[in-house]
């Protein structure tokens, strides 16, 4: 099976706190908010290496991170820092059991061929572009589940929109499959 690796995750989790995110900023040097640019305030660290996605309502969103680790290591972090400003608290995080939703992987791939690209997009079923003059790469979508590749000539691959290990490795059994036809000599 092509090789890959996981090269950021994101998630979604509630802080269980509602926050000014106007005061934030003013408190924390490693917090924008801008609001007629974005809606949320933007968190970031350096350790772990992860940006967060605040809103109002305490929900957030996790970005950068390259395992579930790191990102619980990221919201305990918030959640601390931001404790003592939180204009109410719904609940307490728990640390031993923090909850979170991973919502889309993204991972660098390797079929380990060379491609005709032209040859793929033309003759395969599956959702595919490919338009060389305005990008290198073809973008393959796959419906069930919603996964989308970016397909290089040399055969290396961007996996989007993954939820799981197991949805990748489906995806590349099936990329695989589909892109040896399509080898070039």
């Amino acid at each position: 099976m092509a090789k890959y690796k996981i090269t950021n995750l994101v998630a979604s989790a509630d802080l269980g706190m509602e926050l000014d995110l106007y005061q934030l900023p003013l408190k924390f040097k490693n917090i924008e908010y801008e609001p007629e640019q974005f809606p949320g305030a933007i968190l970031k660290f350096n350790n772990p290496k992860a940006t967060l996605l605040l809103f109002k309502n305490g929900r957030t969103v996790i970005v950068g991170c390259k395992d579930k680790k790191l990102i619980k290591e990221a919201l305990v972090r918030a959640y601390k820092m931001l404790f003592p400003y939180s204009k109410k608290i719904s609940k307490k995080l728990d640390e031993k059991n923090i909850k979170f939703e991973i919502t889309n992987i993204v991972a660098a791939g390797d079929v380990e061929m060379k491609l005709d690209l032209f040859k793929l997009a033309m003759n395969v079923e599956e959702d595919i572009e490919y338009e060389p003059e305005q990008f290198p790469g073809a973008v393959l979508r796959f419906r069930n589940p919603p996964i989308s590749l970016l397909i290089f000539r040399n055969g290396k691959l961007i996996i989007a929109g993954a939820k799981s290990k197991e949805e990748i490795e489906k995806i590349l059994e099936r990329t695989e499959k589909i892109v040896k036809k399509y080898q070039e000599k």
